[in-house]
């Protein structure tokens, strides 16, 4: 039975205890290398990071009632500003601007509500959020790339690549494989990964020797500052649209419109947030590492994302040896799985173009993808970003604004303007009857 024939464990459904744990587990391993990097290049403690990760996650799946599958991890977006802010006025100072962050996403979510979720029919075309989706994905695979390839910085590790290999095509073999095994291929993958780097002495246990197996977070809370607010809450309108980006495929890929809830959506990451930055850790977003493991499991029940949220709150607050057991996964095994799991968002991307039946042949639409891929996977594969002032538009935001203006600008074709007079006449017809 291959991947394509397993059965779809929907949204609403749910698996015993013993299909849940290692479910959760591997949603836990996917999202935990990039939410411990945030707060290792900030300053903030990891372990408050990733028990934040899992608090945020709860929240989320409470203020959305369980109906949207996601995971909430750090958000990279934030980084530059809050070194920025530790550097001069410390990492408390920062905290504050985490919290009024969270504020932000509740107002917009706020707005939202009010005037409703139309606009985003006329605003965001499947041409265009599909065209962003390619973009997260492939704007993540140098990033991939290098974790796989790179993993002592500059220099290509060919025992690096080789596990990296091994990890990758363990998780496409895993994959495609019947019963529970096809349905945990990541975190078998990450095993078989481990397990090599051990052999190939890739694995430094040092850590793990000298972490105890019971203790408690460094918690940290804000001392608010209007300057540290100043410069750090905006950047949430960046992330508003990245969210909007995330929770437009995980419709796409549960096969469900998630638009109507983008309120409930903003507003749980918003909650989220506002107990990081109380805590101490940094601000949270859904994860596109988890959208990947939804992509190539079938899996989207919220249940197995309660079992990765408790497992990442057990973690993170109150074992630090298991912490340090995650933590010595070697780079190049996370490169490996990331290369999967990028790669099926953008795919995910191209799908959403065949089953809207976008069409090429229509310069207007050619137009709108090719620059919103090409800049966007452009400035993101580079690590390039737009100053505007103390912040910086990162490659994704900026596609999605350009590709936006677009949309708006370029005029229709002939006969999708014919086809709305003939959609509008029908409705008015319908109205008079």
């Amino acid at each position: 039975m291959t991947s394509k024939e397993r059965p779809i464990i929907g949204v609403d459904d749910r698996v015993s205890v013993g299909r849940a744990i290692p479910l959760g587990i591997q949603h836990m391993m996917s999202m935990f290398g990039s939410t411990v990097l945030v707060p290792m290049l900030t300053g903030l403690h990891p372990s408050v990071a990733i028990m934040c990760s899992g608090i945020g996650t709860i929240c989320y799946l409470l203020v959305t009632k369980n109906k949207i599958p996601s995971y909430l991890g750090s958000s990279f977006a934030f980084i530059s500003p809050i070194v920025a802010i530790g550097a001069t006025q410390g990492l408390d100072a920062a905290l504050s601007g985490v919290v009024v962050a969270g504020l932000v996403f509740l107002a917009v979510a706020g707005v939202i509500k009010l005037v409703g979720t139309d606009w985003m029919d006329r605003v965001l075309p499947p041409v265009l959020v599909a065209s962003v989706i390619i973009v997260i994905g492939v704007g993540l695979s140098a990033t991939a790339a290098k974790m796989a390839l790179f993993s002592s910085g500059t220099e290509f590790v060919p025992m690096g690549a080789l596990i990296a290999a091994i990890t990758l095509f363990s998780a496409v073999a895993f994959s495609s494989m019947p019963g529970l095994v096809g349905t945990v291929p990541v975190l078998l993958a990450i095993i078989v990964g481990y397990v090599c780097a051990c052999f190939a002495g890739l694995v430094d246990f040092s850590g793990v020797l000298s972490a105890a197996w019971i203790g408690l977070p460094q918690l940290h809370h804000p001392t608010f500052d209007w300057g540290a607010i100043a410069l750090i809450a905006p950047v949430a309108f960046v992330v508003v649209i990245e969210h909007i980006g995330h929770l437009l495929v995980v419709g796409e890929i549960v096969g469900k419109d998630y638009k109507p809830m983008l309120p409930q959506s903003l507003a749980g990451d918003g909650i989220a947030t506002v107990i990081a930055g109380f805590l101490g850790g940094p601000p949270t977003t859904t994860y596109a590492e988890n959208i990947g493991v939804m992509s190539v499991t079938r899996v989207y029940s919220t249940q197995v994302f309660w079992y990765a949220a408790g497992f990442a709150f057990i973690v993170g607050g109150f074992c630090p040896k298991l912490e340090a057991l995650i933590e010595s996964i070697p780079t190049p095994v996370m490169g490996g799985v990331s290369l999967l799991l990028f790669g099926l968002i953008a795919s995910n991307g191209l799908r959403m173009l065949v089953s809207n039946g976008v069409d090429f042949g229509k310069n207007r639409n050619l137009m709108i993808a090719s620059v919103v891929i090409i800049l966007g996977v452009g400035m993101e594969t580079s690590g390039i970003s737009i100053p505007l002032g103390d912040y910086t538009l990162p490659g994704m935001a900026t596609s999605a604004l350009v590709g936006i203006i677009m949309n708006l600008i370029l005029p229709k074709d002939p006969s999708e303007a014919k086809d709305k007079d003939i959609d509008d006449g029908k409705a008015i017809g319908k109205d008079v009857a």
